[in-house]
């Protein structure tokens, strides 16, 4: 039994009664609600369809993963907003696996690339190479590259040089890649998925603002405890099967993404995210001390966008047609820790984007409330 909108439900300022549903009507297979009903959707059937797809996805992942509950969670709202992830932890912690184990989850092309120094950018985007069509007549065609998938894992992509790093700006950014004059797009949805070792510097490119700034969210690979330790050698020494089945298609993450941007944000809300955003600006007059101390640059108006749709997931998640302050303040640290440029000085003293996160969520007051404490 489906409930009607209630707007006690809503924060005060929120300008519309819920999320507008009439446009979201997919295909059978992604909801119970069959297409010749006139009855248009109601937020629950599409709340429940959409919380039940994150659902099994997240299942199937756990079939090969261990732990790493915020990690997996984190992925699941880029996956869910349509993102693309930066995975940075030391070697051997599953990083690889884990997105092997979304690919393998998701019925859609699926490409990895192995980033080396020797690694070009043809070897990404494609070629144009020469081919017979005929006796005595050749003509150049296009070879596609691995980047012409749904999902493309860049595994260990600070080992390429900067040349072959910047072939996937372009493909990030707007869908495309752009060879020998001629744009073609790429299939929907697209999504990078890469990953890099943060400690190991010889024969490394560290990634140029630019590049990091399309990424939707960074994720922060931690290694496991000992009890979870001792449950991966358990699984990965013994005989048992860890085969994931694919739960969702390309059609699915598409539909995903419509919902997702169709959750109401209110205004205050925008704000709020606004404020967190400009707040790591050290020329900013409502930066905190640590930083103008420390920042040389803050986040971008990419971060903002990355905060709202990652806000928009959660709520979704919740079980709410609308976005409230906690879903902001959850969304700050993965999608701005990369996008806070940091001086020589934090360096020195050992201070990290995630401290100084802590300190702009802690500083910016939310609309209607008092001063937020370290969540």
């Amino acid at each position: 039994m489906t409930r009607p909108f209630d707007p006690r439900e809503l924060p005060d300022d929120e300008p519309a009664p819920g999320m507008d549903t009439s446009s979201i009507h997919p295909t059978n297979d992604l909801t119970e609600t069959s297409m010749s009903d006139p009855r248009p959707p109601t937020f629950d059937d599409v709340q429940a369809r959409y919380s039940s797809l994150a659902a099994a996805i997240d299942q199937q992942i756990r079939r090969r993963i261990v732990g790493q509950d915020e990690v997996v969670g984190e992925l699941l709202i880029s996956l869910a907003a349509g993102g693309h992830v930066l995975l940075e932890g030391v070697p051997g912690l599953g990083k690889t696996e884990l997105l092997k184990a979304l690919a393998d989850a998701i019925r859609a092309s699926f490409s990895r690339i192995q980033f080396t120094p020797d690694l070009m950018p043809a070897d990404v985007v494609g070629t144009q190479v020469i081919s017979s069509v005929a006796e005595g007549v050749r003509s150049f065609e296009f070879r596609e590259g691995p980047v012409f998938a749904n999902l493309v894992l860049a595994d260990e992509i600070n080992r390429a040089t900067p040349k072959t790093q910047s072939a996937l700006l372009e493909a990030m950014q707007e869908r495309q890649v752009t060879v020998a004059g001629e744009t073609r797009a790429l299939p929907a949805p697209f999504m990078v998925l890469a990953t890099q070792n943060p400690i190991e510097l010889e024969g490394t490119y560290p990634l140029p603002e630019a590049q990091l700034d399309r990424f939707m969210s960074k994720i922060v690979v931690d290694a496991p405890s000992a009890g979870l330790l001792a449950e991966i050698l358990a699984r990965t020494t013994g005989g048992g099967s860890d085969a994931v089945e694919p739960v969702c298609t390309p059609e699915h993450l598409v539909w995903m993404h419509t919902v997702t941007r169709q959750v109401n944000i209110a205004r205050p809300m925008l704000d709020y995210a606004a404020a967190l955003v400009t707040a790591t600006h050290p020329g900013s007059p409502d930066a905190p001390e640590p930083i103008r101390r420390y920042v040389r640059a803050g986040a971008s108006p990419r971060g903002g966008q990355a905060i709202v749709l990652a806000a928009k997931v959660r709520a979704l998640l919740a079980g709410r047609p609308f976005v409230s302050g906690a879903d902001i303040v959850a969304a700050v640290r993965p999608s701005l820790r990369h996008r806070v440029l940091l001086g020589y000085e934090a360096t020195a003293d050992g201070v990290d984007a995630d401290q100084l996160l802590e300190v702009v969520i802690e500083r910016t007051v939310e609309p209607g409330q008092g001063r937020r404490g370290i969540a």
